[in-house]
């Protein structure tokens, strides 16, 4: 990427993309969640990879985090304020395990060897 691009993008020198992040950072704060959590191991193989490689409890903590937002959804009611200001929801949990899964599998491509996993139809 681009050194442009990346400043462009970057939240601490363009004031769009902080207050992009403020934004999400409120709504993430609602429900409880971090970001992390909005990656689907359903849709991509390399979250699922991911989360697989983590220890248990973050694994239940993401899932009870999950829980939490989906029930407090369905109430159409947030956290109380106490809660969301505790919330982190930058903190990631994900990020390194998933660039490890993703530079192994390209490192599988670049030897030519079979892919760890591949999505099957049922």
């Amino acid at each position: 990427m681009s050194s442009f691009l990346r400043s462009l993008l970057d939240p601490k020198k363009n004031w769009f993309a902080a207050q992009h992040m403020k934004s999400i950072s409120k709504r993430l704060r609602h429900y409880g969640l971090r970001y992390d959590d909005l990656y689907d191991p359903y849709y991509d193989l390399d979250v699922k990879e991911a989360l697989n490689r983590l220890p248990r409890e973050i694994v239940d903590a993401r899932n009870q985090r999950l829980k939490r937002a989906m029930d407090l959804s369905m109430k159409h009611e947030y956290l109380p304020e106490n809660l969301q200001a505790m919330q982190t929801p930058f903190r990631s949990y994900l990020q390194e395990m998933l660039a490890l899964v993703k530079k192994e599998k390209e490192e599988r491509e670049a030897l030519g060897a079979l892919p760890l996993y591949q999505r099957t139809i049922p």
